[in-house]
């Protein structure tokens, strides 16, 4: 039952992003997006040190750090493919084709992020020998992050040579992606040995540590925050600390 709701909390983030584009105009698509970003991005990088890394380093027995910088340099090859959509970036003329690639991008990221979020609905103690406290962070967020790039992903198809279904079935095609990885890490947990779990998870936060520091230094504006955007980054940061 759990895994239902979260993976039903996981497209209902996508397609309420894509309700989103249908309902307000391109200029508060713009709005809405850099500050959600902003708060993902201060949310991101706060569960990743608050939470992720402390525990990967007292729980693991292998380099944390090099498989950090190896989610760091995924993300970093995946968003050459994506154009940067999952920070925002939403550059494409009216009536030019989407690239493949930037879905193919987008979807290898969702599908990662979830799964050590299904490993971590299986009984985790029994693979890893120790249970992650930030069970609720990982999802949440996930959660804060799909919204604003699924307004992203739904403003470039709109403004593509795609038809409004087909834009809703690439839209939809995106909503399932993490929750595959969900159902991918949730039944092979028991394939793990111990460790594994936390490798992959180590990845994870190497691309969320990509994704939050890339979203909080292009929030700035010739070089000066504006205040709204620092107040909801600082909002991202406080909830993480609340959140366990």
């Amino acid at each position: 039952m759990e895994i239902i709701l979260i993976n039903s909390a996981l497209i209902a983030s996508v397609l309420v992003g894509g309700i989103f584009v249908s309902l307000l105009g391109k200029s508060e698509n713009d709005q809405i997006i850099k500050l959600m970003l902003a708060f993902s991005g201060g949310f991101l990088l706060s569960i990743a040190f608050i939470h992720f890394i402390p525990e990967l380093y007292e729980n693991g027995d292998f380099n944390v750090g090099l498989y950090i910088l190896i989610g760091f340099l995924i993300q970093l090859v995946l968003e050459f493919f994506s154009g940067g959509i999952e920070h925002g970036h939403v550059h494409i003329h009216k009536g030019e084709k989407l690239p493949v690639t930037l879905l193919i991008a987008l979807s290898i990221h969702s599908l990662l992020e979830g799964i050590p979020l299904g490993s971590q609905l299986m009984d985790v103690e029994i693979v890893t020998s120790h249970h992650h406290e930030g069970d609720s962070s990982l999802l949440f967020g996930i959660l804060f992050h799909r919204l604003p790039v699924a307004i992203a992903l739904m403003t470039l198809l709109t403004a593509s040579k795609v038809s409004k279904r087909k834009a809703w079935a690439l839209l939809s095609f995106f909503a399932v992606t993490t929750p595959i990885g969900v159902f991918i890490g949730y039944n092979t947990t028991s394939i793990f040995v111990a460790g594994s779990f936390d490798i992959i998870l180590a990845i994870v936060v190497g691309m969320f540590l990509h994704i939050s520091t890339t979203i909080i230094f292009e929030t700035s504006e010739n070089h000066k925050f504006n205040f709204l955007k620092l107040l909801t980054i600082l909002f991202g940061c406080a909830l993480a600390f609340l959140i366990h």
